[in-house]
Parts: C-alpha cells; sequence; structure tokens
C-alpha cells in the first residue's frame, strides 16, 4: 500500500473564486490583517459582550495601541514573552491584541491553573510579565504581575512611544504548551505566518464576512478559542460576543437578543444544548462548527433534529492550526473531518498493521518545537511532512475519517483496537453517560481492552455491567469488547474535552 493523498483544498474555495486568488498571508501578520480590516470601517463593531457593550474597530485600535505602549513602558520589547491566564472578556482580548502589536511573544495557560502549574511555566517559558486576573495566583512570582485591565501599566503607558504592527510572517506570535493526552506537553511556537494562513483558510473555507457575528464561549488559551475563534473574527472584520464561560442559555441570548450567526464549541458543549430547551435557538444560526475531540454521529444527529443545524465537523492540532473541515457547501458527514483547508496539504502514510498516518504539510505547520530537537525531529518525516500522530482513511468521495492516534493504538492478541470505536458503541447504551477505552498490560494477550464508564445515573454496577458485555457482543467482534469495566465518578479531560488517557489508571 503506497501513500494516499487526500483531495485538493481548491473544494473549500467559495464560487468564483480561483486558486491564485488565495493569499493566506494577506497582511503579511496577525496585527497587519487585523489593522487593515478595522480601518476600513473604524464603526463596526468588533467586540460585544450579553450585559450590551458594543466595541468599534477603532476602539479596539485605539485601545490596543496604548496597551501596547504600557508593555513598553514596563520595559517589555519585540520578541520578549507574555504569560497570559484569565478569563475571556473584552479587556483580555485588548490586552492580547495590544502584546501582538507590541511584537510580543504571548504564551496563553488555563484560567484554572493552579500557582504550582503557573510557576512551573513561567519557569519553562521564561516570560518577563504575566497578565492573570487574579496576581494572588503567582503569589511571589519572580516576575511583575498585572491584571487584564493593566491598570498597573495605565499611568506610565501614555508616556511611551512603541513600534507597532511591526511583527513578521515568521516572528513567533504564540508558545502553546500541548495538552498533554499522549504524553509530556512540548512549547508549541506558531508564528504569525501559521496563524494568519489558518484564519484567511476558514474564513474562506467558512464563508467568513463582516457582518457574522461568532458567539465566542470557547476559552482563550487554547488554538480553538484564540487562534481559530478570535483571530478568524479579527480577520474578517467581522463581530464576536464574548461568552466569559459556556452555558446553553448564554448562547441561546447571545442567538436571540445579540444576532449571534456562528457558533464554535466542542462536543461537550453540543450535548448540554442537545440536553437543555435551548437547542432549538441554535437555528438562528447561519453556521455551527465543532471540534477539538469527535463528536460523536448520535450528537450530530440530535442537534440536526433538534435545531435544524447540521453541525460542521473540522480537524485541528495545535501544532498545525486547523487541517481539515467539512464543506460549507455540500455534505457534512457524521464520523468524518472533511477535506483540507485552503492551503494544507494531507496523505495518508502506511503503517505496520493496515493502518495509515496522517502526515500534512502548509504555511499553517509549525517549524518545529520549542528548544526540543528530538521532538522535532520525531514529529517530520525526511521529506518534510509533519506526523500528526493520528490514524486515518479516506471514504469513496474522499472524506477524511480518524480512526484514532497511534499511540492510543491498543494491541490485543496480535489485533488492533482502536479507543474510539469501542467508546462509540459503549456511550451508545442509554445507560452510560460517558466513557473511556484504555488498554491493561496482559501476560497472555499483550494487552486487554478495559471501559472506564460513568452512568447515567446511580445505579446497581453489576447489572449494568452484564448489559453492556451484551450490548457489545452484539455490536463488536469479540477482540474488540472490553473485557474489564471500571465505574468511575469522570472521565478525565482537558478543558476543551480530548480524555486524557495517561491518566487512566486500569
Amino acid at each position: 500500500m503506497g501513500v494516499t493523498d487526500a483531495p485538493d483544498w481548491a473544494v473549500h474555495l467559495p464560487p468564483g473564486t480561483a486558486r491564485s486568488d488565495v493569499d493566506l498571508l494577506a497582511g503579511g501578520s496577525l496585527p497587519g490583517a487585523w489593522t487593515a480590516a478595522w480601518r476600513s470601517d473604524g464603526k463596526r463593531v468588533v467586540l460585544s459582550t450579553l450585559d450590551g457593550d458594543r466595541v468599534s474597530a477603532a476602539e479596539v485600535e485605539e485601545r490596543s495601541a496604548a496597551a501596547a505602549r504600557g508593555y513598553a513602558a514596563a520595559g517589555l520589547g519585540a520578541g520578549d514573552r507574555l504569560l497570559m491566564s484569565a478569563g475571556a472578556s473584552v479587556d483580555l482580548i485588548v490586552a492580547y491584541v495590544g502584546a501582538l502589536r507590541a511584537g510580543l511573544t504571548v504564551v496563553p495557560a488555563n484560567n484554572a491553573y493552579t500557582a504550582a502549574e503557573l510557576t512551573a511555566l513561567v519557569e519553562a517559558a521564561g516570560p518577563k510579565l504575566a497578565v492573570l486576573d487574579d496576581p494572588a495566583r503567582l503569589a511571589g512570582a519572580t516576575i511583575p504581575v498585572t491584571t487584564p485591565s493593566l491598570a498597573s501599566l495605565r499611568a506610565a503607558r501614555t508616556a511611551r512611544a512603541v513600534e507597532l504592527d511591526g511583527a513578521r510572517a515568521y516572528d513567533t506570535a504564540l508558545i502553546i504548551y500541548t495538552s498533554g493526552t499522549t504524553g509530556r506537553p512540548k512549547g508549541v511556537p506558531l508564528s504569525h505566518g501559521n496563524l494568519l494562513a489558518s484564519a484567511h483558510a476558514v474564513r474562506l473555507a467558512w464563508r467568513w464576512e463582516a457582518d457574522d457575528n461568532l458567539a465566542l464561549c470557547l476559552p482563550l488559551f487554547h488554538v480553538h478559542g484564540l487562534g481559530v475563534g478570535l483571530h478568524g473574527t479579527l480577520v474578517a472584520g467581522a463581530t464576536a460576543t464574548v461568552i466569559p464561560r459556556f452555558e446553553p442559555e448564554a448562547v441561546a441570548q447571545a442567538v436571540a437578543q445579540a444576532g449571534a450567526t456562528m457558533l464554535f464549541g466542542v462536543p461537550t458543549m453540543y450535548h448540554r444544548l442537545a440536553e437543555s430547551p435551548c437547542l432549538g435557538e441554535l437555528a438562528g444560526l447561519r453556521l455551527a462548527v465543532s471540534g477539538s475531540a469527535p463528536l460523536p454521529a448520535e450528537l450530530h444527529e440530535a442537534v440536526r433534529e433538534g435545531s435544524g443545524q447540521v453541525v460542521l465537523e473540522r480537524y485541528g492540532m495545535t501544532e498545525t492550526v486547523m487541517l481539515v473541515s467539512n464543506p460549507y457547501d455540500g455534505d457534512r458527514r457524521p464520523g468524518t473531518v472533511g477535506f483540507p483547508l485552503p492551503g494544507v496539504e494531507v496523505r495518508l502514510a502506511p503503517r505496520e498493521g493496515g493502518t495509515a498516518e496522517i502526515q500534512v504539510r502548509g504555511p499553517n505547520v509549525i517549524a518545529g518545537y520549542l528548544d526540543n530537537p528530538t521532538a522535532t525531529a520525531e514529529a517530520y518525516t525526511s521529506d518534510g511532512w509533519f506526523r500528526t500522530g493520528d490514524l486515518g482513511s479516506l471514504d469513496d468521495d474522499g472524506y477524511l475519517r480518524i480512526s484514532g492516534r497511534a499511540k492510543e493504538l491498543i494491541i490485543t492478541g496480535g489485533y488492533n483496537v482502536y479507543p474510539r470505536e469501542v467508546e462509540e458503541v459503549v456511550r451508545s447504551h442509554p445507560g452510560v453517560a460517558d466513557c473511556a477505552v484504555a488498554g491493561l498490560e496482559s501476560a497472555k494477550w499483550g494487552e486487554t481492552v478495559v471501559a472506564f464508564v460513568v452512568p447515567e445515573a446511580a445505579v446497581d454496577a453489576g447489572p449494568l455491567l452484564s448489559e453492556l458485555d451484551d450490548w457489545c457482543s452484539e455490536r463488536l467482534v469479540a477482540y474488540k469488547r472490553p473485557r474489564e469495566w471500571r465505574i468511575v465518578d469522570a472521565i478525565p479531560r482537558n478543558a476543551l474535552g480530548k480524555i486524557l488517557r495517561h491518566e487512566l489508571t486500569p
């Protein structure tokens, strides 16, 4: 079996747009693209909140320039690193935009991190300043700390001149530490060019226009909310309604009252919407997108039945931002992630056992990991393709289907078992609220399949597990069925819903 190429990315282009018309680096840098959009219509609302705040493009430009002067007054210059860890707000976005306009490199961090976790990140990344929602989270820190309002910088920031928007495509905009779902986190340096190319790609593929309004309820410390939601909004010259914390009622309000036309979410969010009386409000959206974890086919159908909204599923990674998407125009197939986005090339490289790894290249892909030549060498093929570590296949029409991660693969009795496939079967049982599958070392089988199950309600474990044995016997070949079961209170997941398999303890 040889390498298989996915379809060409031109399938995503809007009608009348030729490949030669596509410039994924238009603007030269993120601030270059953003300021061009703002200056075309300074009165357009760029940021809004459910409390009624409305911030125009001209105001964002002015406030972010003032933030950049504040950083300069604090002694930061182009290339210096800035730690940011706070909940989504207009102030945080202005502080972030100001940092990039000043040429700084932002290190975003989960706003739920403990002091120990933040301290470790400071030691690893070496920022010169931290922007935190609560400075006490870094009590005793060796670096200065301010809040998203930049109040401690305000007195000095008007007196300091600073060069704005001087970053180039190859300069590092973000350093994001990977979620660690398959091992030890690594620093991922994303350049302005990486992020700009991906923002333009989804702008084209999803027909993102200036009159769109994104209900932005994703956290702003990950590429989903930050690199896709916020960056895409600013590149398109559109509006983001900033929702600090996801709640179905907040999404419904954003659609019904704020006029949101787009929603980006993770499967957990769509699950909560599907269980709420707010699901019907999604009918008012132009586009609903899901990513960061697989969207179960039954949830895809539940959202469609309850709102008429056919969720568009896509695929990306921290190291590559956005890679593949179901089409805006055309069949959005549950269980698949569609076709390569503009500028992205995808191929399936054969592996032992009849599987194939998804490999990619394009202007959105990082050049290497931060200060980690070993990880960098392992991540790229000899001919320059990035190894995603994900396994996949193409259906007859070229849609990409992800079957699992190479490192999640369970080999039992010489057979390959992909946890996602087993999890989908177990989750489809009405008595199961959540499930994760892992391999347990076995002298006889190499590994055995173990299922960790969160029951839908308080139940007697014995009868439920007996039912699940029968359920899987009807739906899975013998070697794929769990040989052992664990009842647990919750499945360990990161903030974007990905299973932290290394935290499962059979």
